[in-house]
């Protein structure tokens, strides 16, 4: 299966540089993943398209200002710190901007000496383990010093940070955001909730995946970079009961999605209480057996996401809905619009 299949024509002045001033004004397209029908419709209107007893499952990870700017003790030369994932203690795995210039041994300071890091291992992925020795609680210099870790592709500044978690956000622990989630306020939640639709939430934590692009031919050949996941006994034993009561799981993103369908991979369709690292590729001929349906933003051609996007909606439906989605003008990526798959 080769990557060039998921291809598609994307103007670069359609990749949203900065969040709506109101979140569920996004535009949302609805498409049919059996007939590949399209709607067009706005999110805030989202509710029209659930019924009681469905379960939306949502990502409450919480991204970490996890981008740091410091420079070299020996030389000041400046260096860009990105944190993704937590190994022991103080050891965090990073990406390191300019890579070449951070062996083993060398330490970064960062706000003055207010954080530093001691470069103490190398990954093959070009990633180094830095340890970080600091006075007082970590996350508060972390809130102090980092910046929101945006992809590459968004040049603006964000003014406001928090438009970068989801109103549901509070295990902290993410390289980037489950942007899915970024179109739910707390009021539309209330108003979903009212109608009969219940809220599950689990947690994955994005880590370097996101930041990976497809560098070989063959999809199958591709590999996934493991990040961790967790859902409770409670979130178990709902997706359970609506799955026995009829009710659709329709997952909010592609993180929540890999969860669910790790878990009833596990345990032949059957949801249970787990923790653990999962490295699900999702894409054509996967069979799924968690979820109904799926909100998800619109994608990067050739990616990961737009390979499971079509594992789900088929692939000629996935690329004819961008297609229409390029020709409406919809806004794409993490300050992007919406999509429901139903």
């Amino acid at each position: 299966m080769k990557v060039d299949l998921f291809d598609f024509y994307l103007p670069e002045e359609l990749i949203a540089q900065t969040p709506l001033k109101n979140r569920a004004d996004s535009r949302l397209m609805v498409l049919n993943k059996q007939t590949g029908e399209i709607k067009h419709d706005i999110f805030k209107h989202i509710s029209d398209y659930l019924r009681p007893g469905d379960c939306l499952v949502l990502n409450d990870t919480k991204v970490l200002p996890a981008r740091l700017f410091g420079v070299k003790e020996e030389t000041g030369a400046k260096i860009e710190v990105l944190l993704l994932k937590q190994e022991d203690n103080d050891c965090w795995e990073t990406l390191v901007k300019p890579a070449k210039r951070v062996k083993e041994g060398t330490v970064i300071l960062f706000g003055d000496g207010m954080l530093k890091a001691t470069c103490v291992g190398m990954k093959e992925h070009g990633g180094r383990i830095l340890q970080f020795t600091y006075e007082g609680i970590f996350y508060e210099v972390l809130d102090a010093l980092g910046e929101m870790p945006l992809p590459p592709y968004i040049k603006e500044q964000l003014e406001d940070r928090d438009r970068y978690q989801t109103v549901y956000a509070r295990e902290r622990g993410s390289a980037a955001a489950p942007t899915a989630g970024l179109h739910f306020t707390k009021e539309l939640l209330k108003e979903i909730e009212a109608i009969g639709v219940h809220l599950a939430f689990i947690t994955l934590h994005v880590g370097l995946g996101t930041f990976r692009p497809v560098s070989v031919d063959d999809v199958t050949e591709h590999e996934i970079h493991a990040e961790f996941y967790q859902m409770s006994e409670e979130t178990a034993q709902l997706l359970n009961e609506v799955r026995q009561k009829g009710g659709r799981i329709i997952s909010v993103g592609t993180t929540s999605t890999r969860t669910l369908e790790t878990i009833a991979r596990d345990h032949d369709g059957v949801f249970k209480a787990q923790s653990g690292w999962t490295d699900i590729f999702i894409y054509p001929g996967f069979t799924f057996r968690a979820i109904d349906g799926m909100i998800t933003n619109f994608h990067l051609p050739k990616s990961t996401l737009v390979m499971l996007v079509s594992a789900l909606a088929g692939r000629e439906n996935v690329l004819r809905a961008y297609e229409e989605a390029v020709k409406q003008k919809y806004r794409f990526f993490s300050f992007g619009d919406a999509m429901l798959i139903i």
